[in-house]
């Protein structure tokens, strides 16, 4: 955050002596311009007995002698009938003193007088705004940074820095709700310019509603974190939050470890164990030979006291799975004479998961189509997951989207819409 300095001070106090900048306008308006300008160097006036004391104080900042400087300022305000130009001149040079003395209410009534002034552009005004907001900021003093950064913001609504300084002035202060207003301003701001939001806003928003133990509202900021910054961390701390809320169906478990799995999030070799165990009972051993697989080749399986273990699931999932292609045919026959169209889904996923995705997927529609399913909206989401395992996102976000309920399904498909193409393969 900006912090005025002593040099930027003293900068303006040089500027004393040069006179007014006339105030920029269009070709249209040059007439007119003129004639402010005209009518600001008229005002510009230091009166004669005014130009020594000035002078001197100048020589005593120089020196850095602040509390002799101020003593001159002092009897120079004591001047009757000041012009204007004198007054804004003093409340610079007040300016400079409290900057030199690291005094930031006088810096604030300097700023104040100066700002009140006509012998400033607009934008010299916002930068003296800023500056002071910053320096109240670096100072810890929220209150007084929160003030002067709407003051520039009233002014100025674009600049980013001091829309950030506010957002974290009021989370500094404790005052949550206030931040999480602030930064969901932001966030509409950002999504109405197609602009990504940056991770800083969505981490402080998502730690608002943490400090407010509003947990449905770190959750919904956390889903937006994963969607443009997808790390581990954030889909592990996401993907832990949807299996913990109230009403998930233990019936997911399987569907919960395939997010875990595709983003890198099992870290435990009795996860990789149990989701095989859970594929093999769901009559996809061709999943479970992938689990197995990712497990070996992450180095948790086939290590330490339970190698041998390991190794006799993996024998037994792969002969399950060489035995399953084999009567991938018979299954079909079955699924497609039975009452319900439960089987010809979980065939017709089956197929999807040995590499025969187009046939897979027209099973897994014949059976939704049929009905009579225990859960519809669990094979929407097991419909959703092979369009997007078969490379046609957009059908699998429209199916995703589509599906309903509190048991857990339509959270999950909500998370996989966040799956980056290549991982879902």
């Amino acid at each position: 955050m900006k912090k005025i300095s002593f040099l930027f001070a003293a900068m303006m106090f040089a500027a004393l002596g040069t006179g007014i900048t006339p105030v920029t306008a269009g070709v249209a308006h040059a007439d007119e311009a003129a004639d402010k300008a005209a009518e600001l160097a008229k005002k510009s006036v230091v009166r004669k007995e005014m130009v020594k004391p000035l002078t001197e104080v100048q020589e005593l900042l120089e020196k850095k002698q602040y509390k002799e400087a101020q003593d001159k300022v002092n009897e120079l305000n004591a001047f009757e009938n000041k012009t204007a130009y004198e007054t804004f001149a003093l409340h610079r040079l007040n300016a400079v003193i409290a900057s030199g003395t690291n005094n930031t209410d006088q810096l604030a009534t300097a700023f104040e007088g100066m700002v009140s002034s006509e012998f400033l552009k607009d934008a010299e005004k916002l930068r003296l705004i800023e500056g002071l907001a910053g320096t109240y900021y670096n100072e810890k003093k929220y209150d007084q940074a929160i003030l002067w950064a709407k003051r520039y913001l009233e002014k100025d609504n674009s600049n980013a820095q001091v829309k950030n300084m506010v957002a974290r002035g009021y989370y500094l202060k404790n005052d949550f709700n206030s931040a999480i207003k602030q930064l969901n301003i932001m966030l509409a701001e950002d999504e109405s310019a197609k602009r990504i939001p940056s991770e800083e806003n969505l981490r402080l928003l998502a730690s608002s509603y943490q400090q407010l133990k509003d947990n449905a509202g770190y959750a919904a900021v956390l889903e937006r974190v994963v969607q443009h910054y997808p790390t581990r961390e954030y889909w592990g701390d996401l993907i832990y939050r949807t299996e913990h809320k109230p009403g998930f169906s233990d019936r997911l478990r399987l569907d919960l470890y395939r997010l875990l799995l595709v983003t890198k999030n099992i870290d435990d070799a009795g996860q990789y164990v149990e989701m095989a165990e859970l594929a093999l009972l769901a009559g996809l051993p061709a999943e479970a030979k992938t689990t197995i697989d990712a497990g070996y080749a992450s180095g948790l399986l086939g290590t330490g006291k339970e190698a041998a273990k390991h190794k006799q699931l993996r024998d037994r999932v792969y002969k399950q799975a060489a035995e399953d292609i084999k009567t991938l045919d018979a299954g079909e026959t079955s699924a497609k004479n039975a009452k319900t169209g439960t089987g010809l889904v979980n065939i017709g996923y089956n197929y999807v998961i040995n590499a025969q995705a187009e046939k897979g997927i027209a099973l897994m529609e014949q059976g939704i189509a049929k009905g009579g399913l225990k859960s519809m909206e669990e094979a929407k989401l097991h419909l959703g997951m092979a369009y997007l395992q078969s490379g046609n996102r957009d059908k699998a976000l429209e199916v995703f989207k589509s599906i309903q309920g509190t048991d857990g399904a339509a959270d999950l498909a909500r998370l996989w819409t966040y799956v980056r193409p290549a991982e879902a393969k």
